[in-house]
């Protein structure tokens, strides 16, 4: 399709302007992290990486920080298990009610947060607090799984998809049982869509903050979390910058990553 000297530049310009508004106040944070200043005026003043090094001494945001990193580490995890299962049966098995199933596996992730953590919440009260687990980490990663296991299963769904069952097949014939077929055949050629659902997964876990108001006790307090808690005060504003700056960072390098795996398409299987 030709398009017009003006359409290109209209469609440029529509381009330039989205992207502006995505990224320009990610990087007035960055900017803002290196302000002397206490407040967030602009332009700064000069640059110091004074407020970094008053984050890292910062007990809260790095006991924060761990919190965000356990509970990703965990949703991951799960989400890696479930995810593999739930894609296999959907990928690889004929039976009632398939689509079903994997409509109501994907659907998680459209739905509002605030929904999300309302049902989590009750059902935690309902079913957990009986038996004496109360909200805490452990929640946390139950809740933050039910989207994770999404990425993870739309990834491995998807490769799944693009591969033949017949390679499996013919490792069964020649005698591996369902389980060496797996790890010998299987298992390499999702290796990619394992690492890139996971990394997906763990980057949706770090930044999460509706889901883990409702999900998260007293005393458990994720990086989002400790960011929404200390904003409104004044003498912790420039922490929040560097803290928001450091989240950007840590989000955009699994996206990265898994952004590559993605697009990789060998497979490494041992036949």
């Amino acid at each position: 399709m030709r398009l017009s000297r003006t359409a290109r530049v209209l469609l440029r310009l529509g381009a330039g302007i989205g992207f502006a508004v995505i990224y320009v106040p990610l990087l007035l944070v960055l900017v803002n992290s290196f302000n002397p200043d206490r407040s967030a005026g602009w332009p700064p003043s000069g640059l110091t990486p004074h407020w970094w090094a008053v984050a890292v001494r910062n007990d809260g945001a790095v006991s924060a920080l761990w919190v965000s990193v356990k509970a990703g580490l965990g949703a991951t995890a799960l989400a890696l298990v479930l995810g593999t299962l739930l894609a296999l049966a959907v990928a690889r098995r004929r039976f009632l009610g398939r689509d079903t199933l994997s409509f109501v596996v994907v659907l998680p992730l459209a739905l509002p947060g605030i929904v999300t953590g309302i049902a989590l919440d009750s059902a935690f009260g309902t079913v957990l607090e009986p038996l004496g687990v109360g909200l805490g980490l452990f929640t946390v990663v139950l809740g933050h799984a039910t989207f994770c296991v999404v990425v993870v299963f739309n990834n491995v769904a998807a490769r799944l998809r693009r591969t033949a069952g017949s390679q499996e097949e013919a490792a069964m014939d020649l005698g591996a049982h369902t389980f060496r077929a797996f790890v010998d055949i299987t298992l390499p050629q999702l290796r990619p869509a394992l690492l890139a659902g996971g990394l997906l997964a763990f980057a949706l876990s770090f930044d999460e903050i509706v889901v883990t108001t409702f999900t998260a006790g007293p005393g458990v307090r994720t990086l989002p979390l400790w960011i929404y808690d200390n904003m409104t005060r004044p003498q912790q504003a420039p922490v929040v910058n560097v803290v928001a700056a450091v989240l950007v960072l840590l989000s955009v390098i699994p996206i990265h990553l898994a952004q590559r795996l993605s697009a990789g398409t060998s497979t490494t299987s041992r036949i």
